[in-house]
């Protein structure tokens, strides 16, 4: 994998770019000088966790012949006061349609944060990974 940051306006607006020329935009906080032109850092962090997880979930699903009509994740974190800011806990809030199986669900979402993903396995050393179903 290789990626480019370039900075496109100061003081801390960013845009990171892969090998395919898919672009994101990365921005710092209003607070510090940033001007709500991109995503912070930690919420890059955070979603990754989400998007890889759905990836691994929705695969494993599919295996099973299961489609959800419905899924998203809501992120909720908690950092640890002082700097660094780091989390201390992230929480998937997994919102999906009532037919798919609570088990199979559970199931899915246990592999996948426990054995699959590769962003949980890169965090769950230092970071708390929780989770709750909503069905909807």
């Amino acid at each position: 994998m290789s990626l480019e940051l370039s900075r496109i306006d100061a003081p801390f607006v960013f845009e990171l770019k892969n090998d395919d020329g898919v672009i994101c935009g990365i921005d710092a906080s209003p607070s510090i000088g940033g001007k709500n032109k991109g995503l912070r850092p930690m919420e890059l962090l955070a979603g990754s966790l989400a998007g890889c997880a759905s990836i691994d979930i929705l695969l494993i699903l599919k295996k099973q012949k299961i489609e959800p009509i419905h899924f998203s994740i809501k992120i909720e974190s908690k950092r640890a006061s002082g700097i660094p800011a780091i989390f201390e806990e992230i929480k998937l809030i997994f919102n999906i349609n009532k037919e798919v199986p609570q088990e199979k669900l559970d199931r899915a979402i246990g592999l996948t944060l426990e054995k699959y993903c590769s962003v949980s396995a890169s965090l769950k050393e230092n970071i708390q990974i929780l989770y709750e179903i909503n069905y909807i």
